[in-house]
């Protein structure tokens, strides 16, 4: 009877959860894939095409260059805020006078809404009258340069946005995960004549390996699903140079109106970045037995 109670109450606690779970998650899932198999329009007109919209996919050079644009990201942006988020929270963590200052301000931008963020360096990338363009000129850099409609530099506009936007998600999840590193460790491999590039290389990079995994998976995932800085910062040009995937699935299915073509992009994407995330664990897991390092 006491085991039956405890279990009555565990699921009483767990019942609001599983309720938001099925109808904000499982629900939406399930219609999104019903729609994806349909030719659906905002007007309620629908026609049933079975898999036409996946086929369509196949032969469709733009959503191809969407999704490419959108790997390029994921790939230019997940080592740089993985490493740059490691690095802060190691400066941190030194405990060094008025540190929590440092803390505050790397996580502080963070808290910021997409809209702040990109108007902000929206405005310092303007070229004649932007800050960036201002301190290069400074420099001596005669040159003028259009961040933000130039295919050379657009990308590296957004990524910079970005990693100051997000990074400190990144120091508080290093952070938490340095300080649960047993001093004993550091104090053994001391004795043992360690320096500190040698306890930082064979001691905390081993005991971040769980972390690392994690900080790493979130970014793959929240960079695959890139969309408001590239929208609010560069429309997804020059062109369609910056256009993502998540971009596209919007002009799509609300502007264009196809939500059944638009839904069969979103369930392409989902399954690219589930394959994605599963091969990366289990890269890091096999490294992980054979005892390498991240």
């Amino acid at each position: 009877m006491s085991r039956w109670r405890l279990h009555t109450a565990a699921y009483a606690l767990l019942l609001p959860f599983l309720l938001f779970y099925v109808l904000f998650m499982l629900l939406p899932l399930g219609l999104g894939l019903f729609v994806s198999l349909y030719n659906w329009s905002f007007t309620g007109d629908k026609l049933f095409v079975a898999l036409d919209n996946y086929k369509d996919l196949l032969m469709d050079s733009d959503f191809w260059a969407s999704l490419w644009h959108t790997f390029y990201f994921v790939i230019i942006s997940t080592p740089t805020l993985v490493i740059l988020g490691l690095l802060l929270a190691l400066l941190v963590n030194l405990k060094l006078r008025g540190s929590w200052l440092f803390q505050t301000v790397y996580f502080l931008p963070n808290l910021l809404s997409i809209a702040v963020v990109t108007a902000v360096w929206s405005i310092m990338f303007q070229p004649y009258t932007g800050l960036i363009n201002a301190g290069l000129h400074f420099l001596g850099m005669e040159d003028e340069i259009f961040w933000l409609t130039d295919p050379g530099y657009a990308w590296y506009s957004i990524l910079t946005a970005t990693v100051w936007w997000t990074v400190g998600f990144n120091m508080i999840l290093f952070l938490a995960g340095l300080q649960e590193i047993p001093k004993d460790l550091y104090e053994a491999a001391s004795l043992d004549g360690a320096d500190r590039k040698q306890q930082l290389w064979y001691v905390t990079i081993p005991m971040l390996r769980r972390v690392t995994v994690l900080v790493t998976m979130l970014q793959v995932i929240a960079s695959f699903k890139i969309f408001g800085q590239v929208w609010l910062m560069t429309k997804g040009g020059p062109g369609n140079a910056t256009r993502t995937v998540v971009q596209y699935i919007y002009e799509t299915g609300f502007r264009q109106q196809n939500m059944g073509l638009a839904s069969a992009m979103s369930y392409v994407l989902m399954i690219v970045t589930l394959f994605i995330v599963i091969l990366q664990f289990r890269l890091m897991n096999e490294k992980e037995k054979a005892g390498g390092t991240l």
